[in-house]
């Protein structure tokens, strides 16, 4: 099944070419919130940020390009501890230098990308295509993470409108 970014034309003109890549495709192999894998979490950050940028008038390339790229790193990060911060405060710099070996990045995509943590960070956003991904990245997190909550409840409520 084809999904709805797969058939966007315009999408697919901005990230094609880092979807072909094996370093965003290697995303694939890591669980980001208990029941997506990052690859599927960077598609629908990427995504939905890309299609809130068209509307506000921000620049849709940049903000779908950093959304995507915005979690490329290779741990697992309930597990990895690192020295010099924490995990909020780390892996968008990780994910900047990975990004950086396989495309130039502008300097709005920099900035949307360190700094999509802010609220678990200090450093807030320089631009609204920066607010714009920080914002759906915790949308996406969270709707990720109750996924099975979610699904239980919808069954249970069609099968009680058969009960009834």
């Amino acid at each position: 099944m084809t999904e709805k970014w797969q058939e966007d034309t315009e999408y697919m003109s901005y990230v094609g070419d880092l979807l072909e890549t094996e370093e965003v495709q290697r995303l694939s192999e890591f669980v980001q919130h208990l029941h997506s894998t990052r690859l599927e979490h960077s598609i629908s950050v990427s995504y939905r940020s890309y299609l809130i940028a068209k509307k506000v008038h921000g620049d849709a390339r940049a903000t779908a390009r950093a959304g995507l790229l915005h979690d490329l790193f290779y741990y697992d990060w309930r597990t990895t501890k690192f020295d010099g911060g924490s995990h909020a405060y780390m892996h968008p710099r990780i994910a900047v230098k990975n990004a950086e070996k396989i495309t130039t990045l502008s300097p709005l995509e920099k900035d949307i990308i360190i700094k999509h943590m802010w609220g678990a960070t200090i450093a807030p956003p320089r631009y609204k295509e920066g607010y714009i991904v920080t914002m759906v990245d915790k949308y996406c997190a969270v709707k990720e993470a109750m996924t099975p909550l979610t699904s239980r409840m919808k069954r249970r409520v069609v099968q009680n409108a058969h009960h009834n």
